[in-house]
């Protein structure tokens, strides 16, 4: 992978798993999804190609979980249970990458996140991709203005 903007390096909460990648479009991919897993997971991803994606150290700590249609791969740490990645149903040659891992990144860096409606995945209803609504982050100090 080259060295540009998009490359980052992240890690699960106990480090022992790392990683290397090239988000597709930088943030431009951020998102949430209201599937019953991702609102109980509660992450926000953005879009790397499944080739951008390189884990450095402790891919065999990494543990897998798939569910209803056994489609999506979901990757987490298995010694501190964080989700670092998953493979997308909607796209399997891209992963969603859990921003809360990339080194110097934050979820709430973020004013604006998108929410898919995965409730009603276009996989299921043969349509197109569609809109749940938009999280919005309000910082405290930001309201005290």
């Amino acid at each position: 992978m080259g060295d540009t903007e998009n490359t980052l390096n992240g890690q699960c909460h106990c480090g022992i798993v790392q990683f290397e990648v090239k988000l597709s479009e930088g943030f431009e991919t951020i998102r949430r999804c209201n599937c019953s897993f991702c609102r109980m997971r509660g992450a926000i991803a953005v879009s790397a190609e499944v080739s951008g994606m390189k884990i450095l150290q402790g891919a065999d700590a990494l543990t897998r979980y798939r569910f209803n249609t056994m489609t999506a791969e979901h990757f987490f740490c298995s010694r501190c249970g964080i989700y670092t990645h998953h493979q997308r149903r909607s796209d399997p040659n891209l992963y969603g990458v859990n921003v809360a891992c990339l080194d110097g990144v934050s979820p709430f860096d973020f004013f604006e996140v998108p929410v898919t409606d995965g409730i009603h995945h276009p996989k299921d209803t043969g349509g197109k991709a569609r809109s749940a609504g938009t999280l919005r982050f309000f910082p405290a100090d930001r309201n005290a203005e």
